[in-house]
């Protein structure tokens, strides 16, 4: 039976119960708080009501995710319509200033059962990739250019230097801060709950993985995605002084390799906490074919990664989450009847480094694993994913498999159960 609890006049919540930065910390309820999360892009589409919508999944994968010590999901608050195969659909947005209620409500519906499990989520507001509509779909929207797809294109390049044009793209930007306006400012159905008042919001996040350009983005990309941040982040506060701000960015991967965009994009005081990805395949540190003789080059570059972003973050005096990190399965393979040792082998690697060094007091505050399949399974033979599929942690630009968690990964479940554990007994 699906639970659901009748809209009430909420009262106001105390300033406590909010995740708030202490230092280089988290702190919530008068304790350090650790982040042991998940990343669960769809967790507000499985909660409409109808449609795509699959509450009965939802309230079990929340459960199994609770069961193993996550407190943290990272959801995609908002998606945008567009004709790219590769991006989700349906979505929120289908037009400027027009929103799928169905789809909201079921943000709503997820956030409402988060609160009864006593979870926090981070809710990113955009996207710089095309999976779900993004900012090349706000290009389109604007200036009449075809949202570009580099599942077609293979020219990731001149994606990212062009949808990089959303920063300075006026009008985009208007509606960019509409939608924000649109999801900072609303009521949850559900809970009758303002959500600037959710104390279960760790974090209102511009995007996911914005970058100034690609690899080659000059001072002057630099320095617009720099003023970008700073302003959008302030916006965010204007509508709402209860919660944290992040950008959503990957660290060094995601700043042309250049460490001081990277720390001048975060120093700014609109942002509270830095946040870092890691993806050693993607990067092609690693070879998921050859994994023997490319594992201790990606453990070392992954380990140089992680510690060094520590330090950065020690810099600004803020706290850094780790949060997007993946591998693939064995073999290399999409099935969920292949193995995981390696993936289970790089996990145990992150996880000690973070859990180590936030035992030492440094500023790392946790992480969140890419990403959360739970009970969804690939339903093609090609593992690509189309509408009416389920969905899984790997977006639709990727194969159905690829990085997912599922639940019948019982000993990548239990590595994780292990060290959220070991974060969830730190004391500060």
């Amino acid at each position: 039976m699906i639970g659901t609890c009748g809209m009430v006049g909420a009262a106001p919540a105390a300033s406590g119960d909010f995740v708030t930065v202490k230092k280089t910390h988290f702190a919530r309820k008068g304790q350090a708080y650790y982040i042991a999360g998940a990343n669960f892009w769809y967790g507000g589409y499985l909660g409409a009501a109808s449609g795509v919508g699959e509450r009965a999944r939802l309230l079990k994968e929340l459960d199994n995710m609770k069961a193993i010590g996550i407190n943290n999901l990272r959801v995609l608050a908002v998606s945008e319509k567009t004709e790219m195969k590769s991006a989700v659909s349906p979505a929120t947005t289908s037009a400027p200033g027009q929103y799928d209620e169905n789809l909201l409500a079921g943000l709503d519906f997820l956030m409402a059962e988060v609160a009864k499990r006593d979870m926090t989520v981070v809710l990113y507001l955009n996207n710089f990739w095309q999976w779900s509509g993004g900012m090349t779909q706000y290009l389109n929207w604007f200036e009449g250019t075809p949202a570009l797809d580099p599942n077609v294109t293979r020219d990731y390049d001149t994606y990212m230097r062009k949808t990089a044009g959303f920063y300075r793209n006026a009008a985009a930007q208007v509606e960019y801060r509409n939608v924000i306006a649109k999801i900072v400012k609303r009521v949850n159905t559900i809970t009758g709950k303002p959500y600037t008042e959710d104390t279960h919001i760790l974090s209102w996040q511009l995007a996911n993985e914005p970058r100034p350009g690609n690899g080659k983005a000059t001072a002057e990309e630099k320095a617009v995605y720099v003023k970008w941040v700073d302003e959008v982040a302030g916006y965010i506060h204007s509508l709402d002084k209860n919660h944290l701000v992040s950008s959503g960015s990957e660290g060094l991967a995601g700043s042309a390799q250049d460490a001081q965009l990277y720390l001048d994009a975060h120093r700014t005081r609109n942002i509270d906490y830095l946040t870092y990805h890691l993806w050693p395949k993607n990067w092609s540190w690693f070879d998921s074919n050859n994994p023997v003789g490319t594992w201790d080059n990606a453990i070392a570059k992954s380990r140089d990664y992680l510690n060094s972003h520590i330090e950065l973050a020690a810099k600004l005096g803020k706290p850094i989450v780790l949060e997007e990190f993946g591998l693939d399965r064995d073999g290399p393979s999409f099935s969920i009847k292949a193995t995981t040792r390696i993936r289970d082998r790089f996990y145990r690697e992150v996880f000690e480094i973070i859990a180590t060094r936030a035992e030492k007091g440094d500023p790392i505050a946790g992480f969140n694993f890419w990403a959360w399949g739970g009970a969804g399974r690939a339903a093609n033979a090609d593992y690509w994913w189309k509408p009416g599929n389920d969905f899984v942690g790997d977006p639709p630009q990727e194969e159905q498999g690829l990085y997912s968690v599922f639940d019948s990964d019982v000993t990548s479940l239990l590595l994780i159960k292990e060290y959220a554990d070991r974060l969830h007994a730190i004391r500060r």
